[in-house]
């Protein structure tokens, strides 16, 4: 009896604390995306920093540093980055709890274009996770993102376009350790945004994206900046 009294105890709490994710709250991301290349050489440098709120302000769902060094092959408009990833998470509601991961990860970001009027990138992405109190993970990652101008070609200073992409995350592994597991699916990632040219060296997109995981499903505003130099 007392087995299944503390059963009931620790499934009621799951119950409880997967309920405080509160689905129908807006939250919001506020992101910096940079990139720069030595000179004229084929290397460079990029990354990006997020502060994402479960809320739109105050309640830290994420906070995540990442860079990484790029290398452009010759004659080849394809370019590979090998990069690292800070990550401090939190929990949804009033908690001040956090919990650290750590990320190697690598990628190809392939770009395509139709004659200056639709912009297309293809990433793929591979990561290698050291999450805090969980066994080594990784996980693979296809984004595709679709620019398309409103007026004129191009998508430089004063330019006005509209932004989509679609992610698809998939876990390389399913057990993460303590008797825990994942399934094969992690999440996806639908977005769109309206952007303009604030220079040419410097975007701002305004949208909302909808991230669908194996447990959650929520709406995200988001604020960007994507800076060239």
């Amino acid at each position: 009896m007392k087995r299944v009294l503390l059963i009931s105890i620790i499934l009621l709490s799951s119950l409880r604390t997967f309920a405080q994710v509160d689905e129908g709250q807006l939250g919001a991301w506020y992101m910096y995306f940079w990139n720069t290349s030595f000179g004229d050489s084929k290397f460079g440098m990029q990354g990006d920093i997020q502060h994402r709120n479960w809320n739109v302000v105050g309640d830290l769902e994420q906070l995540l540093i990442r860079g990484g060094f790029t290398y452009t092959p010759t004659q080849s408009n394809i370019k590979l980055t090998l990069g690292y990833g800070n990550i401090t998470s939190g929990q949804f509601g009033d908690s001040d709890a956090t919990s650290k991961e750590h990320r190697i990860y690598q990628e190809a970001l392939l770009p395509l274009n139709f004659d200056k009027k639709v912009f297309i990138v293809n990433r793929l992405r591979y990561e290698q996770r050291f999450v805090e109190n969980q066994d080594f993970r990784t996980r693979y990652r296809y984004n595709l993102f679709i620019n398309i101008p409103l007026n004129g070609n191009g998508l430089g200073e004063g330019s006005l376009y509209l932004a989509f992409y679609n992610e698809l995350f998939l876990n390389g592994e399913r057990d993460i350790g303590d008797n825990k597991s994942v399934k094969i699916f992690d999440r996806n990632r639908i977005y769109g945004a309206l952007g303009y040219g604030l220079s040419k060296s410097l975007k701002l997109q305004v949208g909302y994206m909808h991230q669908a995981t194996s447990s959650v499903n929520k709406g995200q505003a988001q604020l960007s900046l994507h800076h060239s130099f």
